[in-house]
C-alpha cells in the first residue's frame, strides 16, 4: 500500500522560501514518477512538477518553472519541493503524488495514482 505523507507547510512571507517534503513508503518506487500538485480555495487542482524516481528527470509547469524545484532522495524515499520567491497566489494545499507511469505522462495528464493528504502553505503579503 503506497503511503505519501507531506510535511513542511506553514506560513511564509512573500519573497521567502519554503521546502516541502513527502515521505513515500509501501513499495519500491523504481520506475515510478513522483509529483507535486496544489489546490487553492475555489480553484481546480494545479500541476506543479513531476520527477522520474530512477533517473531524476524533472518536468515543470511552465508558469512555475524557475521558482519551484522538485528533487528526490532515493535513500530516504523522500521527494522535495523547493519553493523560492513565494507569492500570495502560491497559497494553497500542496499534495504529493505517485504514479506508475513516467513523469512526462503525469505532467501531460495532470493525474496520478496515489495522493498524500496535503499540507497547507499560506503566503502573507
Amino acid at each position: 500500500q503506497v503511503q505519501l505523507v507531506e510535511s513542511g507547510g506553514g506560513l511564509v512571507q512573500a519573497g521567502g522560501s519554503l521546502r516541502l517534503s513527502c515521505a513515500a513508503s509501501g513499495r519500491t518506487f523504481s520506475g515510478y514518477a513522483m509529483g507535486w500538485f496544489r489546490q487553492a480555495p475555489g480553484k481546480e487542482r494545479e500541476f506543479i512538477a513531476a520527477i522520474n524516481w530512477s533517473s531524476g528527470l524533472p518536468y515543470y509547469a511552465d508558469s512555475l518553472k524557475g521558482r519551484f524545484a522538485i528533487a528526490r532522495d532515493t535513500v530516504q524515499n523522500t521527494v522535495y519541493l523547493h519553493m523560492n520567491s513565494v507569492k500570495p497566489e502560491d497559497t494553497a494545499v500542496y499534495y504529493c503524488a505517485a504514479d506508475a507511469r513516467t513523469a512526462f505522462v503525469v505532467a501531460r495528464t495532470r493525474t496520478a495514482d496515489y495522493w498524500g493528504q496535503g499540507t497547507q502553505v499560506t503566503v502573507s503579503s
